[in-house]
């Protein structure tokens, strides 16, 4: 019997040890990064049909690619009047400041903050940045983090960002938007769904995933509802009566420099863009590590299904031949330098194709991390006020 038994145990181990060979036991690669062990062969499949190939037809691409584009992130559109009014307001060095209302979808009445240089108005009108804020995995302040806010609770948290992003005096802090007013341009800044005025006390980066999850399944999703609503704010921008409609642009530092280009590419009403500290190619960001495979954080721009169809790079080359001005830096730890500069390349061939190479700007600085300093604020704005014909 105990021979028996024996040879039977003898036979199982052998069995199990040749089933073994025939399937993988373990296919995630870790509990914090989740990714499967086959992602390399997911990735080869990533062709991106309706992608800028060389010698196409930068007309038809444009159609093809912007008609895919829309039906993946636009969800829902509507028309709803903004009906703003004015909250509050306080005059600074050169400009007044005011927080407004307005409807930024039909379902949402929201606060923004709108910058309004001296002397501009209905009959004197001045050139618009609508200025898109960054994600960062600080949900206390969002339009905070590009215009200086109101004396409020939020103030510490804004200088405190400004100074690790943008200027080293805490005290004073530098923000982009009052920065853009000083030198005459109409500045709109408003928050993302989840940030700022329209976050919660205890929203984290795990409670993402939770908004994300729900928005799926109403048949949207979280990057959906932030392209939609830029889009309307791009509207809402070019609407106010002491802004020239010809010269409306879009800036943005990281996630907002995302927002950035998509927003170029989607919006008619947005006529150039400054896309700061975000660009690459989607296989240079699909590795072990990197920020757009932590899931939380990462659905406030993945679109379902788009990878099946256009790159980062063939989503920004849809705003050709707008003027567009890309900021990055070698030592950025958010975007893959080898990624950033294929991207570049990439773009490069749309904008050719287009015939207008001199309304593309891409830099890659030398040491430069995940900011925007000062240096680079006063190069963004000297370009885009070359480019909307303001130099003097």
């Amino acid at each position: 019997m105990k021979r028996l038994i024996g040879a039977a145990l003898a036979v199982a181990f052998t069995l199990s040890a040749a089933f073994a060979e025939e399937y993988v036991t373990t296919e995630i690669t870790s509990k914090d990064r989740a990714m499967p062990t086959f992602y390399e062969q997911l990735k080869e499949r990533m062709t991106f049909p309706l992608g800028w190939k060389d010698k196409s037809n930068p007309k038809k691409w444009k159609k093809a690619g912007l008609a895919k584009a829309k039906e993946l992130i636009i969800m829902h559109e509507d028309t709803k009047p903004f009906d703003m009014k004015v909250l509050d307001e306080e005059q600074r060095e050169g400009y007044k400041a005011q927080r407004v209302a307005f409807n930024i979808s039909d379902t949402t009445r929201t606060l923004a903050y709108i910058l309004i240089p001296d002397g501009v108005s209905e009959s004197k009108k001045a050139p618009a940045i609508l200025m898109l804020h960054a994600h960062g995995s600080e949900f206390r302040i969002g339009k905070e983090q590009m215009v200086r806010p109101f004396n409020s609770e939020k103030t510490s948290v804004a200088l405190s960002w400004a100074s690790r992003y943008y200027d080293n005096d805490e005290s004073e802090g530098v923000f982009p938007g009052d920065e853009a007013a000083k030198r005459g341009y109409v500045v709109v800044a408003f928050d993302a769904l989840g940030w700022g005025d329209r976050s919660v006390e205890g929203f984290k980066t795990d409670s993402q995933q939770a908004l994300a999850s729900n928005l799926y399944n109403m048949g949207t999703s979280f990057a959906g509802i932030i392209a939609q609503e830029d889009i309307r704010a791009a509207k809402f921008t070019a609407s106010l009566p002491f802004v020239d409609k010809s010269k409306v642009a879009a800036m943005g530092f990281s996630m907002g420099g995302f927002r950035t280009w998509q927003l170029s590419a989607l919006s008619d009403d947005i006529k150039a863009g400054v896309a700061v500290c975000w660009m690459g190619m989607m296989v240079n960001h699909m590795k072990i590590g990197d920020g757009q495979l932590k899931g939380n954080s990462a659905f406030s721009m993945l679109h379902p299904f788009i990878a099946r169809y256009l790159d980062y790079p063939d989503v920004a080359g849809l705003a050709a031949p707008k003027p567009m001005m890309f900021i990055g830096g070698t030592d950025d730890a958010v975007n893959p330098t080898d990624g950033t500069k294929e991207a570049y390349e990439h773009m490069r061939k749309i904008w050719k194709a287009n015939k207008a190479e001199d309304s593309l700007r891409t830099d890659l600085h030398e040491g430069m991390e995940h900011e925007f300093r000062m240096e680079r604020q006063n190069e963004a704005f000297d370009w885009l006020d070359e480019k909307f014909g303001l130099k003097k």
